[in-house]
């Protein structure tokens, strides 16, 4: 951990950071500010722009117990550099937790004592050292000799019943004042930075200070108005920047600080309640509910009563979610404290209570958890305010590239200062011209017009109802080649429609039914386990919960009744929630006000009158991990509980007693899921009398959930949307892998996936079913092959396993092809942890991902990602976050707030977008490629333009430069970015790097063919009859052509610079109709933009600059002559100028369009895509061209036989290809010792 000083702060998390320490050496700084003086002031600018350079410069390394100043170094991929400064606060102790007044304090609860347990017993003060980073603060460990970040009461790794039993009181007045000391006021603070500050960063950049640096050079040459236009540019440009960086400030302050300062009632002591602003609230405080509900200040855990809650913030779920208090039973209490894993019972920061639930006049209290950036709200804040850079090859490519023109800008000032040398010129024009060179060779408006055709694709994306918040990402789109879909809301409707229950009756199945309400007995248990067992509750007197849980009660037609807030507050008792059937006798039903307690019943259950009613007891909420719940009822008027239980079907049986479970129970479940339908199951069991409410509340889930008996089935259908098989398909041709992420049963996702498209009507499944080690066996993966569902929907079909071995499936190399993976979030966990090496093999095919939680979702894009996919990821929001926020282009279906963590987000509520997106994105990837290499050719065109000037000691005139770079480049730029994307999407992908043979192949013989018609044409012009240099008297047009005489120049002054000269005038001709060619044939279209001629800014800006250029050439207006400093050649070499325009065209074209798109292009640099269905070899057809003797040829000249494909999944193809015992054969097994091993069972 500890390397050359070097400590490693975060271990194991996603900000995981290596850190050292320095102190601040005053001769060092002495040095370096000398240094600043001298160059005045860029090394200032480069130890701004390299953080490490100037730690180092300035300091010297010392403890991390002794630094001022510390490093931080980003241990991912991108190895950010930052630069801290430590900080001393005075605090009478070493840690938020330590026991600062015994006198009031409660019981230190240490727990696992990752700080020093210190008790103060008299007063003192400590010197803390601290830093901040990231709105996050890391204080100094003695015991660790480290700086951590202190998050909050996990810090402390308490058990639930801990916490109940030694922070429910809450914290006395100094308690919270001592805390506040490290923890801050709890405020996600926003700060909107002034105008000033957001100038200054911006002004900043590299780019900037280098276009400030060739404007002092253009204003110390005399090209003011050129060096004006760039200063204009560059203002408006600086301006849409910091108004765009400024409104996404404000717009995130507002959605934050919309209620992040609210009043709060905090307990002090076990009866004092006071009024208190939620910016005081430290972790440890208890604050109380209200009844009306507010928006939670902070992360806090519920310790008494109950809260309904809506979390759409946070998850995108937009279903209110009932939260219970932390349990404190012998088994729930011992577990340590998660905020994760006791979500249920976990008011998170930004999320709305809307109501509440008390018993017997108690306050409904919570333990203050986390508060300010801690809290959830406060990380998904932090993640969009400190975003990951963005890792594109495209983008470090265009540096690579920058510092070749930086390298040929070196070549070309070395040449001017030994031309200049040799004529003798002044030092002071020797120092300009050579510095003159650099600024021509770096394009200054490069960044400029790249940045267009993403604004320009993200106006055409906002068009279609996709919002972008991450602008860089929709070039990364443009590589995207596998798209994750979440299941229920993305590739189906949200709603579910009961299509029938199958109950049991004494361990067997009866015939299925469509009618719950009028075919099962009023006092069936599982008619009441349909209507007690859920989660609802009303708001605004309407029924509020899971869609699931709605549909399933409206089936029973049962009625749902909740205590109001006046029976609550007039009684005593416990007033439950109840359900009834809707047909009652008329004066038979009991009403709560009729139930009234004796004096020895206290908060025992008490007596009802007889009548078909449940009360719910206890509810034990739906749990993901779990995949169940459960609820204790009792019947009104009844001697005993009874429990209820729902969830998947596997879980509930696993909890049955083994008698009460159909023997064909496997069957007729897989049949069912087989076909697509999601299927719940219900249990229950009949409590003992002697339980009261008191040991009810006790009494932990396990004890409740277990001997059930097992009720039936029900079965729910969940349509696709109508858009999605549609928009797969698409997917599917363009040559883009999709796969199923999903929470629900596998073999319902397998159906699904079949229905949809994804997995082809004759494609084998194979499910790979991992189980851990346990009872001294080793962790194993049982391969089964399932079949393909033919049969249509009926209530008794059935799910068959299959041995394709006997049909030689396997020893068909085509079929072999022809398979997917299927795997639950179980599965791939054992996987991962106990067969590494299999889990690229899996990815490589995997389809079907079942029974995934939010982090296993994150975790799979992680992995194809690990083995080179360009990952999409589309989901509705619920539990998609983390997978959405890592995705190379995340798109949420979902309008909520939690949608600010996905890059994207759609107001189509279907996948739609997703081909939208990634067309989009293919056409702003490819129009920054001909922006890229269009500015390129720009720059070196001109490059060789005055290159070949300064050799008779002449250059472009001011008014020439600022044509060319105005009038010319900036209008082309622009609307060459035009080009909206191709109406389809097609099966070969946009190269995404710079440095590639195509893309190199086309700049280099562009810029050479450029070079020698520039160079001819220069040479030429000096070889005519009738050349001699140019003075103002000269007049070659009336040697050649009365005609077309021009009044000598009699009158101009002496031209210092020597601008006005034949070579001047044929190469600022040649190289203007130079500038135009490359920018057409450039400017490509199909097949993923719309062709050129449909831009008509781009076609009309064209025609209009040939039309301008060829009239002036042809024939010479003296005015527009005298502003660009041109001067009068004779008509047959205006003549001769056409042709080699002419030629120039054609021959550009020739090696564009016909030697580097059709030749080398489908001969050459298509050798490594191998690219059907994302993994499939494509390179059948390549390796029919590579047959020929052409090809070949060509690729060796090109060095491409030797080249491995770059990505990892297609050398991991390529390999499985060679590979005859994969995939696994059906009915095998594959044990953890021996990963490659099968044997047959």
């Amino acid at each position: 951990m500890e390397k050359d000083g070097m400590k490693i702060i975060n271990k194991g998390l996603e900000d995981e950071m290596e850190v050292w320490g320095y102190c601040v050496s005053r001769w060092r700084l002495v040095l370096v500010c000398v240094g600043t003086l001298c160059t005045g002031g860029l090394l200032l600018l480069l130890l701004y722009w390299l953080p490490e350079w100037g730690v180092k410069s300035t300091c010297t390394p010392c403890p991390l117990k002794d630094a001022h100043i510390l490093l931080l170094r980003s241990t991912d991929e991108f190895q950010s550099w930052f630069r801290v400064r430590v900080h001393l606060m005075q605090a009478p102790g070493h840690s938020p937790f330590d026991a600062v007044d015994l006198q009031t304090s409660p019981a230190n609860g240490n727990g696992g004592k990752p700080y020093p347990d210190v008790s103060l017993t008299e007063p003192q003060t400590l010197q803390i050292r601290y830093f901040t980073h990231h709105s996050m603060q890391y204080f100094w460990n003695d015991t660790m000799q480290n700086f951590e970040v202190i998050n909050g009461m996990e810090d402390l790794r308490l058990s639930c019943s801990s916490l109940l039993s030694e922070y429910s009181t809450g914290l006395s007045r100094p308690q919270q004042e001592y805390r506040k000391q490290f923890f801050g006021e709890n405020e996600i603070a926003v700060r909107v930075p002034s105008i000033f500050k957001l100038l200054i960063k911006e002004v900043l950049n590299p780019f900037y200070i280098f276009q400030l640096f060739s404007v002092i050079l253009w204003s110390a040459e005399e090209y003011y108005y050129y060096a004006a236009a760039i200063v204009f540019m560059s203002v408006i440009s600086i301006a849409i920047s910091l108004y765009t960086i400024k409104k996404q400030y404000v717009m995130l302050h507002d959605m934050v600080a919309a209620h992040s300062i609210v009043r709060v009632s905090v307990c002090r002591g076990k009866k004092e309640v006071e009024e208190a602003m939620s910016t005081d609230l430290v972790p440890g405080d208890v604050i109380v509910i209200p009844t009306k509900g507010t928006i939670m200040p902070c992360d806090a855990v519920l310790i008494s009563g109950t809260c309904i809650v809506n979390e759409s913030m946070l998850t995108g779920e937009s279903v209110p979610v009932t939260k219970t208090s932390l349990p404190n039973s012998e088994v729930e209490g011992r577990e340590l404290y998660s905020s994760e894993q006791h979500k249920r019972h976990t008011l998170f920061c930004g999320t709305q209570v809307i109501q509440t639930r008390f018993y017997s006049g108690e306050l409904v209290k919570a333990l203050v958890v986390h508060t300010g950036f801690s809290t959830e709200k406060g990380q998904l804040v932090r993640s969009i305010l400190y975003p990951k850079p963005t890792d594109f090859k495209l983008y470090r490519d265009a540096y690579l590239f920058l510092l070749c023109l930086v390298g040929v800008a070196g070549i070309g000032f070395i040449y001017t200062i030994v031309l200049s040398v040799i004529h003798q010129v002044p030092a002071k024009t020797i120092i300009i011209e050579s510095l003159d060179i650099v600024t021509i060779t770096v394009p200054p408006a490069l960044p400029a017009a790249m940045t267009a055709g993403i604004v320009y694709a993200q106006r055409r994306l906002k068009r279609v109802g996709i919002y972008c918040i991450s602008p860089q990402r929709i070039n990364i789109c443009g590589q995207l080649n596998l798209v994750c879909f979440d299941k229920t809301g993305t590739l189906t409707e949200d709603g579910l429609d009961l299509w029938a229950v199958h109950r049991t009756e004494r361990g067997r199945f009866i015939q299925p039914e469509e009618d719950t309400g009028t075919e099962c007995e009023v006092e069936s248990p599982f008619l009441a386990c349909m209507a007690a067992c859920h989660s609802l509750t009303k708001i605004d007197r309407e029924l509020s919960g899971d869609p699931l849980d709605l549909k399933m009660f409206h089936a029973t037609g049962w009625i749902l009744e909740e205590a109001t807030e006046e029976e609550t507050s007039l009684h005593n008792p416990i007033m439950p929630t109840v359900v009834r059937p809707p047909k009652q006798p008329q004066g038979k039903r009991s009403t709560l006000s009729e139930v009234t307690p004796t004096a020895d019943q206290s908060m025992e259950l008490y007596e009802l009158p007889d009548t078909y009613e449940l009360g719910i007891v206890r509810q034990f909420p739906f749990s993901s991990a779990l995949q169940r719940m459960s609820v204790v009822v009792r019947r009104l008027g009844g001697k005993h509980m009874e429990a209820y239980l729902k969830g998947a079907p596997e879980v509930v049986a696993s909890l049955c007693n083994s008698s009460s479970i159909p023997e064909n129970f496997t069957e007729v479940l897989e049949g069912y899921t087989s076909r697509g339908f999601r299927v719940i199951a219900l249990a229950h069991r009949q409590l003992e009398a002697k339980l009261t409410w008191h040991k009810v509340q006790s009494l932990n889930r396990d004890h409740i959930e277990s001997n059930m008996e097992f009720l039936g089935l029900i079965i729910m259908q969940n349509k696709l949307k109508p858009e999605t098989a549609e928009v797969l398909e698409d997917l599917r041709r363009a040559n883009i892998r999709t796969v199923m992420v999903t929470g629900d049963n596998l073999l319902t996702a397998i159906s699904v996936a079949r229905d949809c498209g994804m997995i082809g009507p004759q494609e084998r499944v194979i499910v790979a079913d991992a189980q851990p080690p346990g009872g001294g066996h080793a962790a194993v993966v049982l391969w089964h092959y399932t079949d393909s569902p033919t049969a249509p929907a009926s209530k008794n079909g059935h799910f068959q396993l299959v041995d394709v071995e006997s049909d030689g499936a396997l020893s068909n190399g085509r079929l072999r092809e022809q398979y997917h993976f299927a795997m639950s979030g179980k599965s791939l966990a054992a996987i991962i942890e106990h067969f590494p090496d299999l889990v690229p093999k899996l990815v490589l095919r995997g389809t079907v991902f079942a029974r995934m939680a939010p982090d296993q979702k994150t975790q799979l894009v992680e992995i194809l990602q690990s083995v080179d996919y360009f990952v999409g990821m589309c989901g509705d929001g619920a539990n998609d976050c983390g997978a959405l926020k890592r995705a190379h282009g995340g798109i949420s279906l979902s309008e909520l707030e939690a949608s600010v963590a996905s890059p994207f987000t759609s107001t189509t509520p279907n996948i739609s977008c997703v081909p939208n997106l990634i067309r989009e994105g293919r056409a702003a990837l490819i129009t920054s490629f001909c922006v890229f290499k269009f500015m390129a050719l720009y720059s070196m065109i001109q490059y060789l333009s005055v290159t070949l000037l300064y050799s008779i000691l002449s250059n472009l005139g001011d008014f020439q430069f600022l044509f060319i770079d105005v009038v010319i480049i900036l209008i082309i730029a622009f609307t060459m970015s035009l080009n909206p994307a191709w109406r389809e999407l097609v099966a070969q992908r946009p190269p995404s790097s710079l440095i590639s043979g195509p893309l190199l192949f086309s700049v280099l013989t562009q810029i050479l063919v450029c070079l020698g018609f520039q160079a001819s044409a220069f040479v030429w012009v000096q070889h005519q009859s009738w050349y001699e240099k140019w003075t103002p008297l000269s007049d070659a047009c009336n040697r050649s052509r009365v005609g077309l005489s021009i009044d000598p120049n009699v009158t101009h002054p002496v031209d210092h610079k020597n601008i006005r000269n034949y070579e001047n005038t044929t190469l600022f001709y040649i190289s203007s109709f130079q500038y135009l060619v490359v920018a057409i044939i450039y400017s490509k279209g199909k097949p993923f933009r719309q062709p050129s001629y449909k831009n008509w800014p781009f076609v009309l800006s064209c025609i209009s600059l040939y039309i301008f250029l060829f009239l002036i050439m042809l024939f010479p207006v003296p005015a527009i002559d005298n502003f660009l400093e041109i001067v009068c050649v004779p008509y047959e070499w205006r003549i001769t100028m056409v042709i080699i325009i002419l030629v120039n065209a054609v021959v550009s074209f020739v090696l564009e369009t016909l030697v580097l798109d059709i030749i080398l292009w489908r001969l050459v640099f298509s050798q490594d895509k191998l690219e059907k269905d994302g993994v499939a070899p494509a390179t059948q057809n390549t390796q029919l061209s590579n047959d020929r003797w052409g090809s070949r040829f060509l690729a060796w000249l090109f060095c491409r036989n030797r080249n491995a494909p770059k990505t990892r999944y297609i050398q991991l193809a390529q390999e499985l290809q060679d590979d005859l015992d994969w995939p696994p054969r059906p009915q095998t097994c594959t044990y953890g010792k021996a990963p490659h091993h099968s044997i047959i069972l």
